[in-house]
């Protein structure tokens, strides 16, 4: 028996450090299987697959702003910093997630961006994938509280403690059991879209923490558009978002 990121890296030809980061981004299986622990003890005959990370795509950028499309499995602070160095996170994503991500050029803009986002000016569009028939509209207003332990969020649903949430939810697709949703944030609490799902019985497709029994290699959950201060975006469905299986 051997450590999964040591058996990873004699695998690969890549160093121990390299391994553990492989692992920690949820991109190393084995057979259908996500490694979690890179720590975790395997035979040393051990066979993984590594999963590679879409490229990422400007969607449009000029003097104040740039618009990417932010591929699944890639942390937003470290897409940031491949960006050229004027460009500041004007939000983020999940790890997880996919679609629009926003950078600001401009100090100005990005206070003024800041600003419209505690103002709720932006307007955020999403598609995903969730466990089970879902039919009918619905308006999910439950305010959240966040609790952070060891550098992860974990939300609930709080109605003396939690802050103002709101989510609308409509069908687009089903799928055997399924279904293809659009999803429209009236507010941006940490894990709303995720929590407020869950907590109608609809949780999104590979979101464990929130109650998906499906594994999958990532959260199906896509930022499809996002409009602010007279700018409006929308990022392409990657595959999986497109169509399930």
């Amino acid at each position: 028996m051997e450590k999964a990121y040591k058996l990873l890296a004699l695998q690969e030809g890549i160093s121990n450090k390299k391994a553990k980061e492989l692992i920690d981004r949820g991109l190393v299986y084995y057979l259908d299987r996500k490694i979690k622990i890179a720590r975790a003890q395997m035979p040393k005959d051990t066979r993984f697959r590594v999963e590679s990370i879409d490229n990422v795509k400007i969607i449009y950028q000029d003097e104040n702003i740039v618009a990417v499309n932010k591929p699944a499995l890639l942390d937003s602070y470290e897409l940031a910093t491949a960006l050229d160095g004027d460009a500041k996170l004007i939000h983020r994503l999940d790890r997880d997630t996919s679609g629009v991500l926003l950078f600001a050029r401009d100090d100005e803009f990005l206070q003024n961006a800041i600003e419209a986002f505690k103002q709720r000016k932006v307007k955020k569009r999403y598609v995903a994938w969730v466990e089970g028939v879902f039919c009918e509209e619905r308006k999910i207003d439950a305010p959240i509280v966040t609790h952070k332990q060891g550098g992860k969020a974990f939300s609930q649903i709080n109605k003396e403690r939690g802050q103002p949430a709101v989510t609308v939810v409509r069908p687009l697709e089903i799928q055997g059991k399924k279904s293809k949703v659009e999803i429209e944030i009236m507010t941006g609490r940490t894990h709303q879209i995720r929590l407020h799902l869950s907590s109608i019985g609809h949780p999104i497709v590979g979101d464990e923490r929130y109650g998906s029994v499906t594994r999958s290699k990532r959260i199906l959950l896509h930022a499809k558009a996002i409009s602010l201060l007279g700018y409006a975006f929308e990022a392409k469905e990657p595959r999986d978002i497109q169509k399930y299986k």
